[in-house]
């Protein structure tokens, strides 16, 4: 049985989303507040650089995508995804406020049969508590009864092919187990292989365990490269040969902090839930620590840099080169470039960046204050040092062996190095 499908939040995870059903030849409803993208999207256009144009004006052209900001037309589909961010308010405790709006901007338009999903990355008990409680309270309807609830945790991953979106099994998770096949049946209209769960709290706990383990395993390199710098070993030389390991070892990268819209958030999710019943979450705490401090150790880095040249950071002229927090993508949520700005200019020096992904700072709810800044060329006059933040394609093709000025690289990435390089 076909489903029409609404995805709700057209952003890095919706978007895709909505691409893979309608390429899959399913008719998508895209719904969001943001005219524009709704407006770009029915113009056959793309927003994010990832999310090739054309593949969206194919899917336009064939009517199998159309967007708008009405939500009243959810009543029109059978299945409703919920893609909308669950970031962390300024107390590191979970922002739902965007989940909850959503809620209850369909409640009134839900009808008895369809089936509601809830991507967005949560704790345990999201979906069947609070969601569940603005579904049921706006829409007289009853979930397990009259409509379907369920969970299925986002795996989007920035920068890679639209195709392979296929290939990645979707987990799924519902509040009963009816719910739980409507929406495997729905999901397996897209992709290959759904991997069904007990209940919606298992499958939210699935995707907060996927980036706990590497918010952690990211922590402990991280650690490493502090460690071993001060003993003079390379920590890029050691992870190299550890990983020629072929059992019991998984390479993981150092790197500036992080970024994106999982890994420095979703583990504080599960850590905030753990103490509501009398858990403590050391592990995860503690690898929140060392990845948020990263950033400061990369600007002491480049104050030792400039020390050597006879030079303070107060005053200095810094380039960064990279603002998206992944190489190859335009997506700078989170990014540990911005931390970096912050820690750099308070300490007196002048900032510029180039990232050929973002040539101007849209307006982010974290960092206001850069919008409207402007990638600048990709040459050392003018600056005192370089900053490597992100491993873009440009940067590991580039030759910097003409700069005369020091380039510090956090991302072991350049091939053809100035003289005065160091890898931070």
């Amino acid at each position: 049985m076909s489903m029409k499908v609404a995805v709700v939040g057209l952003g890095y995870v919706g978007l895709p989303l909505a691409l893979r059903f309608a390429q899959a030849g399913v008719s998508v409803l895209g719904l969001d507040i943001d005219e524009v993208k709704c407006a770009s999207l029915n113009a056959g256009r793309s927003y994010i650089k990832h999310v090739p144009a054309a593949a969206i004006a194919e899917i336009c052209a064939a009517g199998r995508l159309k967007a708008t900001t009405d939500f009243a037309q959810a009543a029109t589909v059978d299945a409703i995804l919920i893609c909308v961010p669950t970031p962390l308010n300024k107390q590191q405790e979970p922002d739902l406020s965007y989940v909850l709006g959503t809620g209850q901007s369909l409640a009134p338009h839900l009808r008895s049969g369809q089936l509601v999903v809830l991507e967005s990355t949560t704790y345990p008990g999201t979906t069947d508590t609070e969601l569940r409680t603005v579904l049921e309270r706006g829409s007289g309807l009853v979930a397990g009864r009259d409509f379907h609830l369920a969970y299925s945790p986002e795996r989007e991953n920035p920068g890679s092919e639209t195709e392979e979106a296929r290939h990645i099994p979707k987990v799924v998770g519902g509040l009963t187990l009816e719910c739980r096949a409507r929406a495997e049946a729905c999901y397996a209209q897209a992709v290959e292989r759904v991997v069904p769960v007990s209940s919606c709290r298992a499958a939210e706990a699935t995707k907060l365990l996927e980036n706990i383990f590497r918010a952690v395993n990211i922590a402990l390199v991280n650690e490493l490269k502090v460690v071993y710098s001060a003993m003079g070993i390379d920590v890029w030389e050691v992870i190299e040969a550890a990983k020629t390991k072929p059992f019991g070892f998984m390479p993981f990268y150092p790197g500036p902090g992080l970024g994106g819209h999982c890994i420095p958030v979703d583990p504080f999710y599960l850590a905030w839930k753990a103490r509501e019943f009398g858990q403590s979450t050391r592990f995860i705490e503690l690898a929140g620590e060392i990845n948020a401090a990263m950033p400061a150790y990369v600007a002491g880095c480049v104050e030792k840099t400039l020390a050597a040249r006879g030079r303070l950071l107060a005053g200095a002229h810094i380039l960064l080169l990279g603002l998206a927090y992944k190489a190859d993508v335009d997506d700078d949520r989170e990014s540990p470039a911005y931390a970096l700005i912050k820690l750099f200019e308070q300490s007196g020096a002048t900032v510029a960046y180039h990232d050929p992904f973002v040539p101007v700072i849209r307006p982010t709810r974290d960092h206001p204050e850069y919008a409207g800044r402007r990638s600048v060329a990709l040459a050392a006059e003018g600056y005192d040092v370089a900053v490597l933040v992100t491993a873009h394609a440009e940067f590991r093709r580039f030759d910097f062996s003409s700069w005369d000025i020091p380039l510090v690289d956090t991302r072991n990435c350049v091939s053809r190095p100035p003289k005065a390089y160091f890898r931070a």
